[in-house]
């Protein structure tokens, strides 16, 4: 399920790049009615300049307003009705005060898994809504896919809901791209069910290389634009952390002996090993960041498998969390592949253990685990903790 139906109206998030300019232009050919949109989430914060020579250097930043620029002459030039959605306020809110909440906390946030739910697929669609704008679907440039199962992932764990005519409907579920190598659903597992029933991944049968190629034959100038970057450039996290300053602390190894001097647990993760300014005949990396009493704790790469871990804040389809154990394949961050697992419900409600049927390596607190069956989101959760690995 990748494209609206004919004759639809359909809202594009449009950002200025290949991806969501041919999203809108395969929408049109399709016969859709498309209305562009892109939202605005820069606030001048930061002490930044705009990049002009075709670059994003990044998701939050003002180059937003070379964006902007480059969408409306886009849909100038192909006569699509375009809207600019101001939502400053909640990005705030919801990504970049989180963002610093997290690293301060000695996790490792994930800024775009919450920015999906609360502002690209939440504020952003509530801004269009109050513009004024009726439409039948939301779409973007992303790869994925959407299907609706005909039956439980999980035999036991019902999933579906009963409609208003008694009907019992099952939710859409999203599913891996035809191109592994772009796919981004471990992003998007976070947008509720009854989101996804208007939403709708227009490129989720494509390849990145195709989508190039249609853009080309079009003659799009985003197909020679260059792809946004992340969300914040460490260049600009010390202007993010102005009004919070980092505190120093000990660097010590897993029996608490101490090597070494940190200058703020916000800049470590876990499993880092460059920059730990810690000289040591073996190689070192990041155990585990202790934020109560404000320590790095280094260990050696073995110290970072892991048997399993626990997570909470999770969500399911349609709400429906399941209350006996199953099995699943599980990613811990995007680069990293899946990997089989069981996921137990724990006697804490809303939190769950993922047993690895074979070690994972530096599992990371406040990063997420996303479960998959057959290729198909069943749930995600953020991680709260590992469980050691002994050999």
């Amino acid at each position: 399920m990748t494209l609206p139906e004919k004759g639809s109206t359909v809202v594009v998030g449009l950002s200025g790049g290949v991806d969501s300019s041919m999203t809108a232009i395969l929408l049109r050919e399709h016969g859709c009615n498309v209305i562009c949109a892109t939202m605005s989430t820069w606030n001048g914060d930061l002490d930044l300049k705009p990049n002009h020579e075709n670059i994003r250097s990044s998701c939050y930043g003002p180059d937003e307003a070379v964006d902007i620029e480059v969408c409306t002459k886009f849909c100038a030039e192909n006569d699509f009705e375009y809207h600019v959605i101001d939502v400053k306020k909640q990005y705030r809110e919801n990504v970049l005060d989180y963002y610093k909440k997290e690293y301060l906390a000695g996790k490792t946030p994930n800024p775009c898994i919450f920015c999906n739910p609360s502002i690209k697929f939440g504020a952003f669609l509530d801004g269009i809504r109050k513009e004024g704008i009726n439409f039948d679907y939301f779409c973007t440039g992303h790869y994925a896919k959407l299907v609706r199962p005909s039956e439980n992932l999980v035999p036991g764990w019902d999933i579906s809901k009963t409609t208003e005519n008694g009907e019992k409907q099952f939710p859409l579920l999203i599913q891996n791209a035809s191109d592994s190598t772009k796919d981004q659903t471990y992003f998007l597992y976070r947008i509720p069910s009854e989101t996804l029933e208007r939403v709708r991944f227009p490129l989720g049968s494509y390849t990145k290389k195709q989508v190039f190629a249609m853009a080309a034959e079009r003659h799009l100038a985003a197909a020679e634009r260059a792809e946004s970057q992340d969300f914040i450039p460490p260049e600009y996290a010390e202007q993010v952390f102005a009004d919070t300053p980092s505190i120093p602390g000990d660097i010590v190894d897993l029996n608490g002996h101490v090597l070494g001097r940190h200058k703020g647990i916000r800049y470590y993760t876990v499993g880092q090993r460059r920059g730990l300014g810690v000289s040591s005949p073996a190689p070192l990396y990041v155990q585990a960041i202790d934020a109560k009493n404000n320590r790095i704790v280094l260990g050696d790469n073995d110290s970072l498998l892991s048997a399993g871990l626990t997570a909470d804040n999770w969500v399911w389809p349609n709400g429906a969390a399941p209350v006996e154990p199953f099995t699943a394949d599980v990613k811990i961050r995007l680069a990293t592949p899946a990997v089989k697992a069981e996921v137990i419900p724990d006697k804490k409600i809303g939190s769950y253990t993922v047993k690895f049927a074979a070690p994972c390596r530096a599992v990371a607190p406040g990063q997420s685990v996303v479960l998959y069956i057959n290729k198909t989101i069943a749930g995600g959760g953020i991680i709260t903790g590992s469980i050691s690995y002994e050999q």
